[in-house]
């Protein structure tokens, strides 16, 4: 997952930087977005709310897109720090899986996506902290990052979907969103083979280290 992680860059000994404060605030409003996005399908009216759809899906957009921008001040103000290393993939970790539960209690995902990626970022995880522990780095590399794109494109069209079929809803079943879904579900699909691919990947990068 990109960000503070990236190299190339100098170091700071601050913890404050701007980069961190926009990965932070993008913590934070990460329940904000579950919140409204819960709302908009649970509600007392009984049908889905489409305004709060729209503003869910609009949220989401807003905060995926965040992490280029922690990543760009970062690098550009010679301030990654190890509190952006620690702190970035967790936030991107937590915008995928809140999203990722969001869109399972909907109906949308099938468990099975959700538990393959679940898997993934637990042994990806443990990977590296062995690798870190005997010196080694395994840094983010190019199919990480495409994977964790795909992943977010998936989820933004999931949320697109619900909003668009809650505003058409007193129409019954539109053409168009069932193409919606059809997109979002080979976004999906494509999304968890990369990320099988990938977790390969960091195993067969770290075999010596994990098996010594």
């Amino acid at each position: 997952m990109s960000g503070h992680d990236r190299s190339g860059a100098g170091s700071s000994s601050a913890i404050w930087t701007p980069a961190n404060v926009v990965t932070c605030v993008r913590i934070l409003f990460i329940p904000v977005f579950m919140v409204i996005c819960d709302l908009s399908y649970h509600n007392d009216f009984g049908q889905a709310s489409a305004a709060l759809a729209f503003v869910a899906f609009g949220l989401y957009v807003v905060l995926s897109l965040t992490d280029k921008v922690d990543g760009y001040l970062a690098r550009s103000r010679h301030e990654i720090t190890d509190f952006g290393k620690f702190l970035d993939p967790i936030a991107d970790k937590l915008l995928v899986f809140s999203a990722l539960l969001l869109l399972m209690d909907m109906g949308y995902v099938n468990l099975w996506f959700v538990f393959i990626i679940l898997v993934r970022e637990f042994l990806v995880s443990a990977m590296r902290m062995v690798a870190s522990a005997a010196g080694v780095v395994i840094a983010a590399d190019g199919l990480g990052k495409v994977k964790t794109a795909v992943t977010m494109v998936a989820i933004c069209s999931y949320l697109f979907t619900f909003a668009f079929s809650a505003l058409t809803a007193s129409a019954g079943v539109s053409p168009v969103s069932i193409v919606l879904l059809m997109i979002s579900n080979a976004l999906m699909v494509v999304a968890v083979v990369l990320t099988v691919v990938s977790g390969i990947q960091y195993l067969w990068k770290s075999r010596d280290v994990i098996f010594s």
